[in-house]
């Protein structure tokens, strides 16, 4: 059985677990929808191309790397973090401009001026502004509509509500105050309507300029020194897609995770006919392990049992939202294979040279 096989190395890696925040940790190989994904990318396909991998490897080391995150609250808080205001709110931007810092974790306020650092004045000011023009349009709206306008409005269509069943034969009058009820009505709705527009261009759009930012330390873990090798099982005319992009292949994990492309060529994946062992870690099917069609290496007597991930492979689409398809697997090392007719997906990459390396495959 044909397949690719790709030698690569990377000084730096993070391939980020899911479900990590505060801390990114790595998986210790890149999930088979990384490596995947890296390759639809290099051959510039747009739909997906099915495929089977092995993913095996080793890394020098791991280390932990500190960022300063910074996270924008879904609401704008007047008494914690930093408020900024965005120079270029309807785009995807990090344009800002620090207005103040809160200086204590709780009583602070940025409206009162209570412990805060002050970092533009005029920033400020408007913000407060603001706030204040807030409070205006909410008493315009209690004394002047809802106290005084709308009781107005309410008594004059229950006077008209009133002629209305005195004058019901008067098909002349009736059509007259019926109009006037239209009247009414449109006013009201156009009363609503200005008060609504001004609040919007006035206040709301304005305002929405202004950010709540929180900063704070994060960690990512760092692979160094990382030895990959990859199988890849497909079409044959992808599998020669492949080989003829091999170095559009940029990174694989983060964009900063470069890759050095040692080689690529088409192997012939054989049946396992004598033993053979992995010196590398690698990604194994839960099932071999299981039934034993990989054998895990003994130390003192006991069973290596290897770290058990459900990792990402392909996807579709369901109401609007990918469903990952994910693959029940062993972080392997010291594994190897003896000759079984059971097996599935278990395969030798044997050299044609006396001296090269025999590689046990596991496609997934």
């Amino acid at each position: 059985m044909e397949a690719v096989r790709i030698r690569l190395k990377q000084r730096t890696a993070n391939y980020r677990r899911e479900e990590t925040i505060d801390n990114k940790m790595t998986y210790p190989l890149p999930p088979f929808s990384t490596v995947i994904g890296a390759i639809h990318s290099m051959c510039g396909y747009r739909e997906y191309h099915e495929m089977d991998v092995s993913i095996q490897g080793t890394y020098g080391g791991l280390k932990k790397k500190v960022y300063t995150d910074h996270c924008f609250l879904n609401s704008l808080q007047n008494d914690r973090g930093i408020l900024v205001k965005m120079m270029s709110p309807d785009l995807l931007s990090g344009a800002y401009v620090e207005v103040a810092e809160a200086k204590k974790s709780q009583g602070n306020d940025f409206y009162k001026g209570i412990t805060i650092a002050v970092k533009n004045e005029a920033y400020l000011q408007e913000y407060r502004d603001l706030k204040d023009l807030k409070d205006s349009i909410s008493t315009f709206q209690k004394e002047r509509i809802k106290e005084s306008f709308q009781p107005k409005l309410k008594k004059l269509k229950a006077s008209l509500k009133q002629r209305k069943e005195v004058y019901k034969d008067d098909k002349e009058r009736l059509e007259r105050i019926k109009a006037r009820e239209k009247e009414l009505t449109a006013l009201d709705k156009q009363v609503k309507k200005r008060l609504k527009d001004y609040e919007e261009q006035h206040y709301k759009i304005p305002y929405s300029r202004f950010r709540t930012l929180t900063k704070g330390p994060k960690y990512y873990e760092i692979l160094t020194d990382v030895e990959l090798i990859l199988h890849i099982h497909s079409s044959h005319e992808v599998l020669e897609d492949i080989l003829q992009n091999i170095y559009n292949l940029k990174s694989i994990g983060r964009s900063e995770d470069t890759v050095e492309v040692i080689d690529a060529q088409m192997v012939e994946l054989r049946e396992v006919e004598e033993s053979v062992q992995s010196r590398y870690y690698a990604y194994v099917a839960a099932k071999a392990v299981k039934n034993e069609w990989i054998i895990m290496e003994e130390s003192e007597g006991i069973t290596a049992q290897g770290t058990r991930y459900f990792l990402n492979k392909d996807y579709h689409i369901a109401e609007g939202k990918r469903q990952f398809h994910k693959k029940a697997v062993v972080y392997a090392s010291g594994h190897y294979a003896e000759p079984n007719t059971d097996m599935e997906h278990i395969y030798a990459d044997i050299p044609e040279e006396e001296d090269g390396e025999t590689y046990l495959v596991n496609l997934i």
